[in-house]
Order: structure tokens, then C-alpha cells, then sequence
């Protein structure tokens, strides 16, 4: 009777967390490169009530094992990779990232990495994120765009050109992306960052858009969130079905072992 208490216990803790999840999801539909998270159990080690036996000759067949399980916990959070749609704002700042790869940014003496493309250009020239993190180019180092320029245009393989002030065509860099062969063991940082870690496969180095098998940079869009809203909903009113039913588990539980109480009476 208590081990089924213990597995509902088990199940609206899971399903809690799973709710968790997808609350943040939502949260984050509008947000500018955000990568949903998804959740997965795993069952807990079964009690063994009795173990296989092998057939023995004609005597007697094969007796499968009888195994009670102890409920559910916790497999994985895993962050979800996918491409998000893109929305065009005409920005030339705003960078969308068509394939795989991420922005590289440093600040404070830390690199990140981002899918988020809306960056700015500070009181020196240098091109920076939301948060001031300085955009890094192919070689390392701030990309930056002399004050005097007239215009500027970021192309496909993100080479980022400007007309100075005598009128001539000048580069201020190429701007890299970070290449990762497990971009979901990256950590994430808050503020549409992530760092790196030892199982996100990263190459080491920056590599040119376009090359490598590394995505092409879009001038004037953003890559919106891909969380998908009717997915969410509906892993949402499933997860509520599931931690309704766990709590059925224990209410009913607890009238049997009442039952039992009240056979002394």
C-alpha cells in the first residue's frame, strides 16, 4: 500500500517539473533565439518479489520474473536545437542565423554564445549585444566600425563593411560562429546566453559563416523562439492530467489503508 504512495509522490514531482518546464517555454514564446526545454522520465528500480527461473527440460517451463516498480523520476531536461522562425525587421543590426552554429560574445572576462542577433553599436563603434558583450570575429576580437562611417552593410559570410568618410569601401572584420556537435549540452546562462561545456563538442575556434557547415548570417532579421504554442498547450494539459492521476494514486491509497484501520474497530 505504501509503495503506491511513494510512486504517486514520485509521479507529481515529475509532473511538477515537467510543468515547470513548459511554463518557461511560454514564457519565453517571444524571445529572440530561445531553445524550449523538453522533459523525459525514467521508472525507478523495481522490487523484485520473484526472480526468473529457466525451463527445466519436460519437467517444467520458463518462469518470468514478477517485479513490482517503485514509480517514475527524472530522466532529462534537454534543450531542444531547432531552428526558429524568422521574423524580418529591417535592422541591419539584427542578424539572423540560417543553419547551425552561434554568435560568439565576450564581456567581463567571459565568452557566451547566442542564437540572439540583436545587437547595437556602442559609443565607440564596437557591435554589442543587449548586455554590452562585445561580437567576436573570425581570429578573435571586437568587430568596429569607425565613427566616421556613412553606412554599413553585413553580408551573407558576415564580413562587415562600411563606407568611411573619404568614400571608400573598408572591412572592419568578419564576424564568426562557433561550430558545436552537441549544442544541447551548452548552459544556459539567462539573458539568451550560453556557456559552453565539456560535452557541447565545441571546435575550439571560430570559423567563417558559410564554411564548414556552419550557417549564413541574415542582415535586417531576428530568429524568433521555437517553442510552438499548441505543442506546449498540449503537453501542458497532459502534464495535468498525469499529476491529477498520480494525486488519485495517493487518495485512494490512503481510503484503503483506512479501511484497514477501521477492521479493528
Amino acid at each position: 500500500m505504501l509503495r503506491s504512495m511513494y510512486a504517486g509522490i514520485s509521479g507529481m514531482k515529475g509532473f511538477q517539473t515537467k510543468l515547470d518546464v513548459i511554463g518557461n517555454n511560454i514564457a519565453n514564446v517571444n524571445t529572440s533565439g530561445f531553445k524550449k526545454g523538453r522533459v523525459t522520465f525514467q521508472d525507478m528500480m523495481s522490487q523484485m518479489t520473484s526472480g526468473a527461473q529457466g525451463a527445466n527440460g519436460d519437467v517444467r517451463g520458463g518462469i518470468n520474473p514478477a517485479q513490482v516498480g517503485l514509480g517514475s523520476q527524472l530522466g532529462t531536461i534537454d534543450n531542444i536545437h531547432t531552428q526558429g522562425f524568422r521574423q524580418t525587421t529591417n535592422n541591419p543590426l539584427d542578424l539572423a542565423l540560417e543553419g547551425d552554429g552561434m554568435f560568439q560574445v565576450a564581456g567581463n572576462g567571459t565568452t557566451y554564445y547566442t542564437r540572439a542577433g540583436n545587437f547595437y553599436l556602442d559609443n565607440d563603434g564596437h557591435i554589442v549585444n543587449g548586455d554590452g558583450y562585445f561580437l567576436q570575429k573570425v581570429g578573435g576580437g571586437n568587430i568596429e566600425i569607425d565613427s566616421t562611417a556613412k553606412s554599413f552593410s553585413i553580408q551573407t559570410d558576415g564580413t562587415v563593411n562600411y563606407i568611411d568618410a573619404a568614400g571608400d569601401t573598408q572591412t572592419a572584420g568578419q564576424i564568426g560562429i562557433a561550430s558545436f556537435s552537441n549544442p544541447a549540452g551548452l548552459e544556459k546562462a539567462g539573458s539568451n546566453l550560453f556557456l559552453n561545456s565539456e560535452n557541447a563538442g565545441y571546435a575550439g575556434n571560430l570559423v567563417a559563416p558559410e564554411s564548414g557547415g556552419t550557417a549564413s548570417i541574415v542582415s535586417g532579421s531576428l530568429e524568433m523562439s521555437n517553442v510552438d504554442l499548441s505543442e506546449e498547450f498540449t503537453e501542458m494539459i497532459t502534464a495535468q492530467r498525469g499529476f491529477q492521476a498520480n494525486t488519485r494514486i495517493i487518495t485512494t491509497s490512503d481510503e484503503i489503508l483506512q479501511e484497514l484501520v477501521n477492521l479493528k474497530r
